[in-house]
């Protein structure tokens, strides 16, 4: 009595697998079709703000938490990478706030904008309670499709002036004493005349208890040089050897002050090799955006080292670079 039952369900199944194969199909290609309509917010930016006659660069972030919420990260003209709790939409238009870091006041610093493909544009609501205007592109991947090609060592400090260097239009107190470029007191910032893509980087540098510089790629990207073992505390990703505010070295290899140390910095694209004082910290890690401090926020053009001074006295020596052809 059971066998006529147990074909006929045969059947059936037979007939409704197909049915069930072409129904999770459907699911599958709506999912998609759903996750392909993300908003072009979703990216990184690279934003340049008008502030008072002044081009400051900045860089904005912004990504999906969960199914829908937008969140996100921004970068100033200065200080850190900060996150953003919320990216609000309304309209086809974006806001969020975010507090201030190192910017005078206390007010939050709020910001309105929209995106048009590839473009950006929007307000600023600074902490001094003025609005100012900005505008961006998306960043560009930087994506090498080919391993370089290293060409010959550029020494890039003599040892004996700072011919090749010139500074940020501040006062310059570099001065060069013993083969060693030194900046005794707060000033300006030094940068190489020549600009770079991709590129092999040494530099040797010394720091007085609780000074702070850094070594920028490119000009856009900073690389921590700072007394972390005595110094103020700072959180992990902004000490010694980090990609200031974005990638943190996975071991602390900091000297005591007045001795001297070394980097050994790979760039090639986004990605970066740190080693600090022998030790590879960082290993092709991809920097996401400009940090504070950055010459401006054109990251698809070459550009200069520079080092900082005008966080403490400084000193540097024995700067050697290998270019990619």
């Amino acid at each position: 009595m059971n066998q006529p039952n147990a074909s006929f369900g045969k059947r059936c199944l037979a007939h409704i697998a197909p049915l069930l194969f072409v129904f999770s199909l459907f699911f599958i290609t709506t999912a998609n079709a759903q996750q392909s309509k993300d908003p072009d917010v979703i990216g990184r930016w690279d934003l340049t703000v008008d502030k008072g006659g002044q081009s400051l660069p900045s860089w904005l972030e912004v990504q999906k938490s969960g199914t829908h919420t937008l969140i996100g990260r921004f970068c100033y003209a200065f200080g850190s990478a900060r996150p953003i709790s919320q990216v609000m939409e309304k309209d086809g238009k974006f806001s969020f706030s975010i507090p201030p870091q190192w910017e005078e006041g206390t007010r939050n610093m709020d910001f309105e904008f929209e995106v048009n493909g590839d473009a950006i544009k929007g307000t600023m609501v600074y902490t001094d309670g003025q609005t100012y205007n900005w505008s961006g592109v998306r960043a560009p991947l930087l994506a090498r499709s080919k391993t370089p090609v290293w060409g010959k060592p550029i020494r890039l400090f003599n040892g004996k002036n700072t011919k090749g260097w010139h500074t940020d239009g501040r006062p310059n107190q570099w001065v060069v004493e013993n083969g060693i470029l030194r900046s005794k007191k707060s000033g300006a910032n030094l940068m190489t005349d020549k600009t770079f893509t991709d590129f092999k980087l040494h530099i040797e540098f010394r720091y007085q208890q609780g000074s702070n510089s850094g070594v920028y790629l490119r000009g856009r990207y900073e690389t921590q040089v700072i007394d972390t073992k005595s110094g103020e505390p700072e959180p992990i990703n902004n000490q010694f050897s980090s990609i200031y505010g974005f990638l943190a070295p996975n071991k602390m290899m900091a000297k005591n002050p007045g001795e001297w140390q070394s980097y050994d910095i790979t760039l090639v694209g986004r990605l970066v090799t740190v080693v600090a004082n022998g030790q590879e910290v960082i290993c092709k890690q991809i920097i996401p955006g400009i940090t504070g401090g950055a010459i401006d926020s054109k990251e698809g053009e070459p550009g200069p080292i520079f080092i900082q001074g005008d966080h403490g006295p400084i000193d540097y020596r024995n700067i050697v670079i290998i270019p990619a052809k």
